[in-house]
């Protein structure tokens, strides 16, 4: 026996999938080093990095010839001094993709000499930004007591859209009955 599902059942499972669709996905970024250029000498990296903003969990990747260079992440000495003796981490695939998981200054250095040709690298990475809804309500708070304007996401305006024409047409018009 067949069991039948109560008529607002189609409209929940709809608006449920409409919600879901709505609703905003956060990515990581990948920093290519070098952007097309890549990680060799007489670059200005500082210049690159001043032109990027790095978040946690964003990534930083060095493209290189691996018989050629290397990167090693290291300290501020080990950055001024183009040294690897602080060295927390060293890659030499090629193709490196560097985790950047924590809010704080990286620095990385080309570990075979070429630090001193302009083969570094220091990268700032800050917090994840709050959410648009959060940041603009909070934002407001501070500016007067009143209460925050009421912000619509897609995932509720989507709803919304979905209740209405629900009611408007019924289900029919999707294919339900």
């Amino acid at each position: 026996m067949k069991m039948k599902m109560p008529h607002y059942y189609y409209s929940l499972c709809a608006m449920l999938l409409l919600v879901i669709s709505g609703t905003t996905v956060v990515t990581a970024t990948d920093h290519i080093v070098g952007a097309n250029r890549g990680w060799n000498p007489g670059m200005n990296y500082t210049l690159w990095a001043n032109n990027h903003t790095f978040y946690v969990g964003d990534l930083i990747s060095f493209r290189y010839q691996k018989t050629q260079y290397n990167v090693f992440e290291v300290n501020q000495t080990g950055y001024d001094n183009c040294t690897t003796d602080s060295a927390v981490g060293n890659w030499s695939s090629g193709k490196d993709f560097i985790p950047l998981n924590k809010a704080k200054r990286y620095y990385f250095i080309c570990g075979n000499g070429q630090c001193f040709n302009g083969m570094k690298v220091s990268v700032l990475v800050h917090p994840l930004p709050p959410p648009p809804s959060a940041a603009v309500a909070a934002e407001h708070s501070t500016k007067s007591a009143s209460p925050p304007p009421v912000l619509l996401d897609w995932g509720l305006y989507s709803l919304i859209v979905s209740i209405v024409l629900h009611f408007y047409f019924g289900l029919d018009w999707i294919g339900f009955s």
